[in-house]
Parts: C-alpha cells; sequence; structure tokens
C-alpha cells in the first residue's frame, strides 16, 4: 500500500491525526494498516495553508545576485545602492512631496458657501425666518501672488531635485572608498600570504642548513617568528576585511556579515584634466551650488512677493435672498483689504527678504569657495597618488624584487646572513603594502574629486583637454594598471613597456655602480631579470 502524505498540514492537523491512531489502541492484527489510512485521510481532506513567508536571504536573491558573485564589480554595487540605500530613497520621496507643492500654492482658496436666517421666531423656526439669505463667495488675490507662490514653490521643488543629486553623488563617493577600502584588504591578505609561504620555505631552508651545521640555530629561530609574524597579520588582516565589508553593506542596507564577491582591480590611473577645467566643471555641475542658486532665485521671487502685499485682495460675494414677507431677489458685494492701514508690518516683511536674499548670495558666495577648495584638494591628493604609483611601479618595486632576488642567492650561497635576508623580505612587503595603498588613495581621491566637481569623470583622455601636472612621469602612458602585488599583470602599450623596461635596467646598473655587496647580481642578463621579476608583459615566455 502507497500512501501519498501532503506537506507539513501544521500541528493542529497533526494532533487530529495522532488522535485518530490512539482512538482504539486495541485494534486487530490483522488490520496493521487501518489507522494509517485514516491518518492518510485526515491529511489529505487538510485545508491548505498559506505558504511560507521567504526568508529575506529568499527575498533579496534576485536583487543581490550580482553582489555574491565570486568577483564584486563596482557597478552592480552602485546600481543596487541606487535602489537600496536609505538616503537615496529619502532624497527621492522629499523630491517628489516638493514636485507636488506648485499645484498648491498656486491654487485659489476653496469658495465659500452661507447660509443665513434673519428675523427667525423665538422658537427656532427656520421655515418662518423673516429672510434666508444664500451667499457664495470668493477670494481673489492680487494679481500675481499666486503665481509668484507657484514659482517660490517650483524653486523649492528644483532645490529639493539638485538636494537628491547630491546625496546621489554623496552616497556613490561613499560607495567607492568602501569599495577601494574592502579591495585593498584583499590584496593585503595576498600580500600577507604569499610572504608567509616565502618565509616557510625559508623556515625550511634555515632547518636543513642547521642540520648539516652551516647556520646557527638562531637563524631556525628567527625564521619561525618571522613566521609568526606573518600568521599574526593575516588574521588581523581577515577582521579588517569583516570591516570593511560590513562598512559596504551598511551602504547597501544589507545585513553586515551578508555575503560579498570579491572587488575588481581599480581601472586604469590617470589625470587628463587640468585644474582650470575642473573648476569650470565644479561651477556649472556642483549640485550644492545649484541647490543654492535655486535658494538665491526662489529668495529674489519672495522679496517681489513681498511688495504686492502692499496691493489689495478681493473677495467677490453673490446672495440670494428668499423672504416671506417680501419679494426675493439677488445680491452682489466686492469687498478689498487695505494694507496701507498697517503699513509698517509690509515695510518689516521687505525688509526681512531683502536681508534673507543677502544671506543667500553670501552663502552662494561660501558654497562655490569651498567647492573649489575641495576640488583642488582631492585633486592634489589624487596627484600624490599617482605620482606615488608610478614612482613604485618603476622603482621601488622592481629594486626591491632585485633585492630579494639577491639576498636569497646570498644566504643560499653562505654570503649572506638571515637577518639580512629577513630585512630583504619585510622590505619588499612594506613596499607591496605601500603601493596597494597608494593604488587605493588614488581611488578614494578619485571619488572624492567626482564627489566635488558634482558629475562622474571619465579615466580617459579628453581630446583637446590638457592632463594635470604631475598626472604621470613624462614620456609615459597616463592609463597604468594597478597590479595585485604591484608587479604582476601589468597592462599598458609598448611605449609604457619600453619605459618600464629602461627603467628597471636604469635602476640595476645603479645598484651595481653604487657597490651592491650581493654576488652574482652584477652578471645577471637583462632578460633573464625581467622574466624572474614578472616586469615585461610575456617575460615568460621569452627565450633565454
Amino acid at each position: 500500500m502507497l500512501i501519498r502524505l501532503h506537506p507539513w498540514p501544521g500541528p493542529l492537523v497533526l494532533i487530529a491525526a495522532l488522535t485518530v491512531l490512539v482512538k482504539a489502541p486495541h485494534a486487530a492484527a490483522s488490520e496493521p494498516f487501518a489507522r494509517l489510512q485514516e491518518v492518510a485521510a485526515v491529511l489529505a481532506n487538510s485545508p491548505e495553508l498559506p505558504a511560507a513567508q521567504p526568508s529575506w536571504e529568499a527575498a533579496q536573491a534576485a536583487g543581490e545576485a550580482p553582489l555574491i558573485e565570486e568577483i564584486l564589480k563596482l557597478d552592480a554595487v552602485l546600481a543596487y545602492a541606487r535602489e537600496h540605500n536609505p538616503a537615496i530613497q529619502a532624497a527621492k520621496s522629499r523630491s517628489l512631496a516638493a514636485r507636488n507643492v506648485p499645484a498648491q500654492a498656486s491654487a485659489y482658496e476653496d469658495p465659500t458657501l452661507t447660509w443665513e436666517a434673519w428675523n427667525a421666531p423665538e422658537d427656532f423656526r427656520i421655515n418662518e425666518a423673516g429672510n434666508n439669505i444664500f451667499k457664495l463667495s470668493q477670494k481673489i488675490p492680487f494679481p500675481g501672488k499666486l503665481r509668484l507662490r507657484g514659482e517660490i514653490a517650483s524653486k523649492e521643488a528644483e532645490r529639493m531635485e539638485a538636494e537628491l543629486r547630491a546625496t546621489e553623488i554623496g552616497t556613490v563617493a561613499q560607495l567607492k572608498k568602501a569599495y577601494y577600502d574592502l579591495w585593498v584588504v584583499y590584496r593585503n591578505l595576498e600580500v600577507y600570504r604569499r610572504d608567509q609561504a616565502l618565509v616557510a620555505q625559508f623556515v625550511r631552508i634555515a632547518e636543513q642548513k642547521y642540520a648539516v651545521g652551516q647556520v646557527s640555530q638562531s637563524d631556525v629561530l628567527r625564521a619561525q617568528v618571522e613566521h609568526t609574524r606573518l600568521i599574526n597579520r593575516v588574521t588581523t588582516e581577515t577582521f579588517a576585511q569583516g570591516k570593511a565589508e560590513a562598512r559596504l553593506n551598511a551602504l547597501l542596507s544589507r545585513p553586515p556579515e551578508a555575503p560579498l564577491g570579491i572587488p575588481q582591480n581599480p581601472p586604469s590611473t590617470g589625470l587628463p584634466y587640468a585644474m582650470a577645467e575642473l573648476e569650470q566643471r565644479t561651477l556649472r555641475n556642483r549640485p550644492e551650488l545649484l541647490a543654492q542658486a535655486k535658494v538665491l532665485d526662489k529668495e529674489r521671487l519672495a522679496l517681489a512677493l513681498t511688495r504686492k502685499a502692499y496691493y489689495p485682495d478681493f473677495e467677490i460675494s453673490m446672495s440670494r435672498f428668499v423672504n416671506s414677507d417680501a419679494r426675493d431677489g439677488f445680491g452682489v458685494m466686492v469687498s478689498a483689504s487695505i494694507p496701507l492701514a498697517f503699513k509698517y508690518k509690509y515695510d518689516a516683511a521687505v525688509g526681512e527678504t531683502t536681508a534673507n536674499l543677502q544671506a543667500a548670495q553670501s552663502e552662494l558666495g561660501r558654497l562655490q569657495d569651498l567647492a573649489l577648495f575641495e576640488v583642488k584638494q582631492a585633486f592634489v591628493e589624487a596627484q600624490t597618488a599617482l605620482e606615488q604609483i608610478n614612482l613604485f611601479l618603476y622603482t621601488h618595486v622592481p629594486q626591491a624584487e632585485q633585492a630579494l632576488q639577491a639576498s636569497q642567492i646570498g644566504y643560499q650561497t653562505g654570503t649572506l646572513d638571515f637577518l639580512s635576508l629577513i630585512d630583504s623580505v619585510r622590505a619588499i612587503e612594506q613596499i607591496h603594502l605601500e603601493h596597494l595603498t597608494a593604488a587605493a588613495n588614488f581611488e578614494r581621491a578619485w571619488a572624492e574629486l567626482e564627489r566635488a566637481v558634482g558629475q562622474e569623470l571619465p579615466r580617459t583622455v579628453v581630446p583637446g583637454a590638457k592632463p594635470g601636472s604631475g598626472a604621470s612621469p613624462a614620456g609615459a602612458d597616463s592609463s597604468v594598471g594597478v597590479p595585485p602585488f604591484g608587479r604582476d599583470h601589468l597592462a599598458g602599450s609598448e611605449m609604457v613597456r619600453a619605459k618600464h623596461a629602461r627603467r628597471t635596467n636604469a635602476g640595476r646598473a645603479s645598484v651595481n655602480k653604487t657597490g651592491q655587496r650581493y654576488r652574482g647580481v652584477r652578471a645577471w642578463p637583462a632578460k633573464r631579470t625581467a622574466r624572474t621579476l614578472g616586469i615585461l608583459k610575456g617575460a615568460s615566455d621569452a627565450k633565454p
């Protein structure tokens, strides 16, 4: 017998089924499945319960799919934030609310319907009143007042639209900074893990040399201490990864522990903009400046509206008279306010709005000065980071890699002590970390520059634009890729690779000329050096 059971029907149905089972405890042995059949019938006839509500993860799975992929793309992060960031959503709601105000501000007041009963008897019989008056009235402001009120509300709506744009740009800048904070943590982990594996190899070498009596026990202990230090750095950097992920998730309005992919490497670096062009872009596009300009326009309209207050407002009414002892008839009434009766009140209002207009003008100047300062500050920070990237990429990293290779050879041949080898490891570790920090600082500065300018800035060179001074070394391509460790996967033009090779050879010649103490460095051929350090693209396929 096959008994088909429905999915979990709930505790009440299950209790009913158990009641059926225990109803006849002494059932005949010839009917072993009778009770089961009754249970199946109870379950089959039970009403279907509503499906359980999906969990938070299931509800967000469709929208969060790009965030939990192996590679976390910046475009996916920004697109998700525009739909889920609470600050952006609140700004959108405020902007939507402001767009509905002009129609209210420019509308007439509601007309008024009035009924009056005169000379009614003492027993309040309204139908026996001497006369009944039905009046319909409408207030009409002086021409131009309603229009000015609507325009003021429209300027406020435009200001809220600019505030929305400012919120979006500011949130995007925060997201980019948090994204590259997470990126640099991942790259630092790669550096520490690579150096941990390298030092583990040194530990084995030291143990082998100690076993044959070539080195003292102190070399083995130093290697183990250094290995432990790197294990600790990997552990602490893992905690930093959780902190960086929590910050990015907070901007995305996700739980702190929500999974995220691995950020991509930054795009090509360069500063293809001159400061003068950035200043012009800022004055045209900065949302805070546009918002304050709308405030200035609003204050001008408010001043015009205040001056309109010297003119009277009107009220027109039409009445219908229903009389008991006289003939019925109609009546018309026109009334007007007298503003001159309390003229000082309107004079004070004009003084107030004039002061507000002057304050708005001063505030616009202050915001312009602040915006230009922020652009200059971000521009200088980007220049500084870019100079550091180029210095590391073309000078420090090749020299440090070369020194480490020489130290390894020197220690294996017995011409270098272990302490010097560890110093080389720490030096190259520090250079790689500083290179990655410079790359992250450039992305943070670029995000801040875009926020200060008020628009996204393409990385490609704009035709006719002069790049910023110090943006890249003379003769070098401004688009320099940022590899994970500062030396792998260098992508660029032939000019970049040729200049990089010239700088590498020049650096090696400089080291040899100043009396490098590590033997064997002078004799290294240029092609072998390039292949060993991984500087030139495709060097691993070059012939020896």
